[in-house]
């Protein structure tokens, strides 16, 4: 029987997922084998501190403080360390070695995605990084190799479940941000500082890495048009539930025309993060707790959506291991790794050239009249209603009648929404624009 050749593991960095990886590594090593062709041995991991507790018990003579050696002695390198130094610097050495790398770092492969890639080209190594989107979900290579012979017109991703556990508290329990907030972080789903999930910029990162998948450009972080859900009241989600829709922040990324631009085809692309409504029919609104979900569009597959587990040390851990398999197939096999196709190059959209819907509520003068100005204005500005209610009530000190407005329009142009709006605070009419937020699958 041949002997099977041995490649060395390098793990930078062992927190939650990065333990769940290393226990795998060591005890599904003869499973993993079979698969790959190749012993992969677990040469060592890189931390900070080798003696701070963990959850799994791994051999401590594993443990090092030398990121740097363990990287020039690797055949391929996990990096789990996250944030842009010295993670970035030890994946292009890993790289520039002739290293395959894995890595679940969305910050860094959204903002320098292009220098990794290149490097990667040069050496003839791969370049994975299915865990940084959306956890345990099969989504990037689906992208990059199922859907390779067709064209995606549109992705839709719940790729948060901070913000996605967030938003369905306040749908399921009328909870408020505040105190739904302090439940994600009471059950470990939110950081101590939430920013970067709340505000929107790890979707963005998400976003970004999607969007150069599916249509073969490369787009970067500053690309991504970006809103966090930190303004949504219990009052927006209850107006929403009202209506018949269900908030979710999603990650869109979608092919429009792009007059002027030099995109093949007069085309480029949106790509934008921000609190949507979508009506509860739809599959994504479906999507519970901190469960992740990608609905894709394709001309020829059609729609397609992706679900299953967006974070967790085990669930993570899992795509990790698939890019890592895949890597020393590669290495075992020969040839180049598989990386990122750029053949596309459109141009990336300002945030004024999607089309899209939006949800406007609006307290008003119960007058005659009111309802056609407002009507007028947006038929000016070239905006259709698809949807008009009116509430009326009282204020308890005054006694003074006022009405609520809830309009959804028909898709639009952004820029042609947003003047609307602007026109619409304008008028004498209106007592304040209580909410705007887009709306998606109407």
């Amino acid at each position: 029987m041949t002997e099977l050749r041995t490649l060395k593991v390098a793990l930078l960095g062992c927190g939650n997922v990065g333990a769940q990886v290393a226990r795998i590594l060591i005890e599904d090593a003869d499973t993993l084998a079979a698969r790959t062709g190749a012993k992969l041995q677990l040469s060592g991991i890189a931390v900070r501190n080798v003696n701070a507790p963990r959850d799994v018990d791994l051999p401590q003579e594993l443990f090092t403080t030398d990121a740097e050696t363990l990287v020039k002695d690797a055949d391929l390198v996990i990096e789990l360390m996250g944030g842009i130094e010295p993670a970035r610097t030890l994946i292009l050495s890993a790289l520039r070695n002739g290293a395959c790398v894995v890595t679940g770092n969305k910050a860094l492969v959204a903002q320098d995605g292009p220098t990794l890639h290149e490097e990667a080209d040069k050496a003839g190594v791969q370049l994975s990084y299915e865990a940084a989107v959306a956890g345990a979900i099969p989504i990037l290579r689906p992208i990059r190799d199922s859907l390779a012979g067709d064209r995606i017109t549109r992705v839709l991703g719940i790729v948060n479940g901070t913000t996605n556990f967030i938003l369905d508290q306040m749908d399921s329990t009328g909870a408020q941000f505040a105190d739904a907030l302090a439940e994600a972080q009471r059950l470990g789903y939110a950081e101590a500082d939430p920013t970067a999930d709340v505000e929107g910029h790890d979707a963005a990162a998400k976003a970004a890495i999607l969007a150069s998948l599916s249509f073969h450009t490369r787009f970067a972080l500053e690309n991504v048009h970006c809103e966090g859900i930190s303004s949504v009241t219990a009052a927006d989600i209850a107006a929403a539930k009202d209506a018949g829709f269900v908030i979710k922040l999603l990650a869109i990324a979608e092919k429009l025309p792009a007059a002027g631009t030099d995109a093949d085809g007069g085309e480029g692309v949106s790509v934008r993060v921000h609190p949507t409504l979508l009506p509860r029919e739809h599959p994504l609104a479906a999507v519970r707790g901190a469960f992740n979900a990608v609905f894709i569009e394709a001309e020829n597959a059609g729609e397609l959506m992706f679900y299953g587990q967006g974070a967790g040390g085990t669930p993570t851990a899992s795509a990790v291991l698939g890019d890592l398999v895949s890597a020393a197939r590669s290495l075992v096999l020969g040839g180049p790794g598989r990386t990122e196709t750029t053949t596309g190059q459109v141009s990336a959209l300002p945030i004024d050239a999607a089309v899209t819907s939006y949800y406007i509520g609006l307290d008003v003068a119960d007058q005659p009249g009111v309802l056609a100005r407002i009507a007028q204005l947006f038929a000016e500005h070239g905006v259709s209603i698809e949807i008009m209610r009116q509430t009326i009530h009282r204020d308890a000190e005054s006694n003074v009648e006022s009405a609520e407005l809830r309009i959804v329009t028909h898709r639009a142009s952004e820029a042609a929404l947003a003047a609307t709006v602007e026109a619409v605070k304008g008028l004498d009419v209106i007592n304040s624009v209580t909410s705007v937020l887009r709306v998606e699958g109407v």
